[in-house]
This record gives C-alpha cells, structure tokens and sequence, in this order.
C-alpha cells in the first residue's frame, strides 16, 4: 500500500512507474503479458518488497505493531512509511509534492487501458480524495487506515494503528528515514541492472 514511495523509486520513466503502481494487481506469471517497460516495473515493485519484507529496520518498526494487528503490521508500516516520504518530501524531490501527484493522476490517465480492473476502480477515488498529497498529513493516513480497514471487513482494526503512529511517532520517523537511504540506493542499482 505504499504507493507513493513505489512511484518515487520507479524514476523518471512512466512505464516503470505504472508497472510499480500496478505489481500488487499481477500474479505470478501474468506480468509477462504487459509491454517490456512496465514488465521491469513489476518486477522492480517485487524487488523492492523482499528488500522491505527482510529488513531490520523495518521489522523493528512492525514489531511495535505486532501485538494488535498481527500479520497487518507490515500493511500498517507502508502506510506510516508513505506518510514520513510524504511529509519530509522536499528532501527527495525538487517537485512539489502536490505537482508529482498530479503529474502521476494524469500519467494513470494515459495508461488507463493497461490497468487492471481493481486499479481501473480506484483510480477515481484516489484522484478525488488526492491520496498520494494527503499521506503528508494525520487526517490522510487515518483516511487510508479507515479504508484498509473496511477492505478487510473490520477484521484488521487497522483504523485504530493511528493511535501507535501518535504513539511512537519520532522513532518511526527515524527508522523510515533511516531505512529509505538505504532502499533508494538499492532499488537505483536494481533499476539500472533492469535497463541494461
């Protein structure tokens, strides 16, 4: 669920970044059917998980969540994660973090027949609501997490994991900012070696 920071690790090519956005959306094999471009996307989204899934950092971020939220604690970190990559994005990107969203809602337009359906149904709803802008904020993120959580039936309770981001807000801050070093140099490497 971290979109915004899949988007940022996918450059400049567009295509890479609809592949990024869309990965979640495409099983197994299935990636083989989309244009080279957003293949290399895809299989950079995958990349960037298992670096995400087996890191350090990050699971000491998820074990503060563990306890309540189970096996949605890592969903619950993409989330907090986002929200430190949207708030500090002046020290990523030149663009203002507004003008990026736009620039990918109109790219999504563009590629809109390539989409698979679940992301040809979100689409409007994270245009509307501006979902990549508001992650910068409190009120964003408790959005995200109340929509998550009726994703999963109530099951999850994630809406109540705004309550650990108050909690231990400055620490997540450090981890995410600590951890995001170093998945940028290695989702650059990554990107490179796939458009060699």
């Amino acid at each position: 669920m971290n979109f915004l920071a899949h988007i940022y690790l996918s450059g400049e090519r567009d295509q890479i970044k609809i592949g990024n956005f869309i990965a979640d959306g495409i099983r197994g094999k299935k990636y083989l059917e989309y244009p080279e471009q957003i293949q290399k996307g895809i299989i950079l989204h995958r990349a960037i998980d298992t670096f995400t899934d087996a890191h350090k950092t990050v699971r000491k971020s998820t074990k503060k969540l563990h306890e309540p939220y189970g096996h949605y604690s890592g969903i619950i970190v993409d989330i907090f994660y986002d929200h430190y990559l949207a708030k500090n994005w002046n020290n990523y990107s030149t663009t203002p973090l507004d003008i990026y969203a736009g620039n990918f809602y109109n790219l999504l337009d563009d590629y809109y027949q390539l989409l698979p359906d679940r992301y040809k149904n979100m689409m409007p709803y994270m245009i509307k609501e501006n979902w990549l802008y508001s992650y910068s904020n409190i009120e964003g993120i408790s959005r995200v997490l109340n929509g998550m959580n009726r994703r999963t039936k109530n099951k999850s309770k994630m809406n109540f994991a705004i309550l650990e981001l108050e909690k231990y807000y400055d620490e997540f801050e450090e981890e995410f900012t600590s951890f995001f070093e170093e998945l940028i140099t290695y989702s650059n490497h990554k990107l490179k070696s796939l458009l060699e």
